[in-house]
């Protein structure tokens, strides 16, 4: 028998009796931090803008809901300081959003626009995660979600992008490189919209595994399958672009198929998460077809995989959403589960997964990746053995088409 795939099947025994453990037992209290304040409130795009004030009112409310504040540490947030900014974003851009302050709009692209506190709610964004991301590798706290706008992942490094001024994840991960020597950080990306500054400030960097669900053929165009990283970093960037219509058991499915052995391949020291909802059934800018309890069963699976690479650290930061009360709805469940106040069965959700319908995908995913991680390509050697048929391509590379013109 080979040693390595005994080894590997070891490791993948303990890994399940973990979770099994973990589902059939009450649920054990965690430290859970939640980065909130009204300051987040004061961006004020226009109105009608999606990305609104109303979003932080629904949060305030929810965390102020009878058995909910109590259980969390609230982090104040404090602004971030040009050394972090300048670790991801150039002197020059940094300078145009301080120009903005006190002005009543300046446009920055045509979705893009800042109000006169715009850039004091932004740098209150960035440092809430840099703050936040401290108390948990202090061990202060054992996880923790930075309620934060505006959120960052399209922020470039010399542009304003997709609503989004600094890249608030980005400058997290720097922050706990510089501040911390962390040598290994997973990113997990599952908004709606590919997170492509994140994408850019790390694809040559084998530090950092950039990791992004999206929807296929949607703003801002990026994330194809085949853009994998550059140079030292080729292999740490994966996009799973994904048809419209998908929901809680095929994100699931995703998770543990993809994301989970590639992350204990990787043992990655602190997992940051771009927690985009604006994938709920209910987003007036998706179609997507995930809900609350979907969201939960996400998180179960990425706090399960924590517990088993980086001491089950993960950090949270918001992203998009747009529904008012499916991002209500989504965020109580995540941190419900973050705080161990619930434990989602996830081995229930992915029995109804129809591991059919992502065949093709995963058959594409194992073709391009599968080199660079050898876990994920024995995660689906039992659902790629054999290539889908001529038809079942066709069918799929159909429904990628139709889903680009839709978009």
């Amino acid at each position: 028998m080979d040693p390595i795939l005994s080894l590997d099947g070891l490791e993948d025994t303990f890994f399940r009796h973990m979770q099994r453990s973990r589902e059939i037992m009450t649920a054990a209290a965690r430290k859970t931090g939640i980065v909130l304040d009204r300051r987040y409130a004061d961006h004020c795009p226009d109105p009608g803008h999606p990305e609104c004030p109303e979003r932080m009112d629904v949060l305030s409310n929810m965390i102020q809901e009878p058995g909910m504040g109590e259980h969390f540490r609230v982090i104040t947030p404090r602004k971030a300081v040009k050394e972090e900014l300048i670790a991801v974003h150039s002197r020059d851009y940094i300078q145009c959003l301080e120009d903005t302050e006190g002005k009543a709009c300046t446009f920055l692209d045509a979705d893009t626009r800042t109000s006169p506190f715009s850039h004091d709610t932004a740098l209150l964004a960035a440092g809430g995660l840099c703050r936040a991301i401290d108390l948990v590798i202090a061990g202060d706290l054992d996880n923790a979600f930075a309620l934060v706008r505006p959120p960052g992942h399209h922020a470039e490094r010399s542009k304003a992008m997709g609503f989004c001024l600094y890249n608030n994840v980005a400058i997290g991960v720097r922050h706990a490189q510089n501040h911390h020597g962390l040598e290994r950080i997973l990113v997990l990306d599952w908004d709606l919209h590919h997170g492509n500054g994140t994408q850019h400030c790390f694809e040559d960097d084998p530090s950092v595994v950039y990791f992004s669900i999206h929807q296929a053929s949607s703003f801002p165009g990026s994330g194809k399958r085949r853009e994998i990283g550059k140079g030292a970093g080729r292999g740490m960037t994966v996009n799973i672009p994904l048809l419209p219509g998908n929901g809680d058991k095929e994100y699931l499915a995703l998770f543990e198929k993809i994301l989970k052995p590639v992350a204990i391949e990787f043992q990655p020291e602190l997992i940051l998460v771009s927690a985009g909802f604006d994938i709920h059934i209910d987003d007036p800018l998706g179609r997507m077809r995930v809900t609350p309890r979907g969201f939960a069963a996400m998180t179960r699976s990425v706090l399960n995989t924590a517990d088993v690479v980086c001491g089950g650290r993960v950090l949270m930061t918001l992203e998009g959403g747009y529904d008012l009360k499916g991002l209500q709805d989504s965020v109580r469940a995540v941190l419900r589960e973050l705080a161990g106040l619930q434990t989602t069965n996830i081995e229930d959700i992915m029995a109804g997964a129809d591991l059919e319908k992502l065949r093709v995908l995963l058959w594409q995913i194992r073709r391009v990746h599968g080199r660079h991680w050898k876990r994920l390509a024995q995660s689906l050697a039992a659902e790629t053995n054999h290539a889908p048929s001529i038809a079942a391509r066709l069918k799929e590379a159909a429904a990628r088409i139709g889903a680009y013109l839709k978009s």
